[in-house]
């Protein structure tokens, strides 16, 4: 796939999303990144912001196949990988997959299940397999996770752990629009909500194709050792207790050719790390408990570490 041509593509499914999700085009511009690039997101957010929008509108445009979890308590990992089934006739269990099998899966409220059944997820997501009883299951090429979550309700949550954290390769939050544009969402569900008249725009065959470019997207050396130091600035910060790990670097140079391609470009640029930079780290820092108490901020934190590391030129 050319340049040209793959960036038409981005814009075709970002225009597309773009006609449920108003106002939202930096939102939808990560988003599309992480998911060319292979990652999964966490969407930390108010009620009522689109977050499960986002994600139905997403698999609505690229005609994927769509599965929501909705995760509570009493919630096993059964009830998102499967579970076998004895068959009477036959005389043999035989798996019955879950949800998970899916292209796009929502994981709606994640923290409101167990750690336990978080952990169903920690495999799928960063090897692109289930592990069920011995055997093992590969996933649709276009797996994808995006994961919710409310952060002002904390009765009957549970806080991700760090490792779970880690597979998120980006973490961003929607925000809410201006009034213009709060006005146009409401006008536009006059007929019904305009997610029931999404269709597809581009095939199977070419977002496959797509994800396959971004990998062919150059850095420089010099970029991987700005994207390396950036991270490891996060483990020696004196306010940090948990710092970023090799897979944040990983996470970060992969999304940032995501971005170049979509502006396209056959090389990645400092200032596509740069937007990258707090959404795919602030989310895996794990603070001081003095320093949190003291107002500091994991995101504060990474837009400091951008302003001290020198940029390559």
């Amino acid at each position: 796939m050319e340049t040209s041509a793959a960036r038409a593509l981005f814009e075709r499914i970002a225009a597309n999303i773009e006609r449920v999700m108003r106002g939202q085009h930096d939102a939808v511009r990560k988003l599309l990144a992480v998911f060319a690039s292979g990652g999964h997101v966490l969407i930390d957010d108010y009620p009522g912001t689109g977050k499960t929008t986002l994600a139905k509108s997403l698999a609505a445009s690229i005609g994927a196949q769509f599965a929501r979890v909705q995760f509570t308590p009493d919630l096993l990992p059964s009830d998102i990988l499967g579970v076998s089934v004895f068959n009477q006739r036959e005389q043999v269990f035989e798996f019955r997959q879950g949800p998970v099998f899916t292209s796009i899966l929502l994981a709606d409220e994640i923290n409101r299940a167990s750690p336990r059944t978080q952990s169903a997820l920690l495999e799928v997501m960063a090897e692109g397999q289930v592990s069920v009883e011995g055997r093992t299951h590969p996933m649709d090429e276009l797996f994808f996770v995006v994961a919710t979550q409310n952060p002002v309700e904390f009765r009957g949550t549970y806080p991700l752990p760090e490792s779970q954290m880690d597979r998120f390769a980006l973490c961003l939050a929607l925000g809410y629009v201006d009034a213009g544009t709060e006005v146009d969402v409401l006008a536009a569900q006059d007929l019904g909500h305009p997610l029931a008249r999404l269709a597809a725009v581009v095939t199977r065959e070419e977002v496959i194709a797509l994800k396959a470019r971004v990998r062919r997207v150059r850095m420089a050396d010099e970029l991987r050792h700005y994207v390396v130091e950036l991270v490891r600035r996060t483990r020696s910060a004196p306010q940090v207790q948990l710092g970023c790990g090799p897979r944040a670097s990983i996470a970060l140079a992969n999304a940032a050719k995501a971005l170049a391609l979509f502006d396209g470009e056959e090389f990645v640029r400092p200032d596509q790390v740069h937007e990258l930079a707090v959404p795919v780290l602030a989310h895996r820092m794990v603070l001081d408990p003095q320093a949190k108490f003291a107002g500091a901020s994991a995101r504060a934190l990474v837009a400091d570490i951008l302003r001290e590391v020198k940029v390559p030129s």
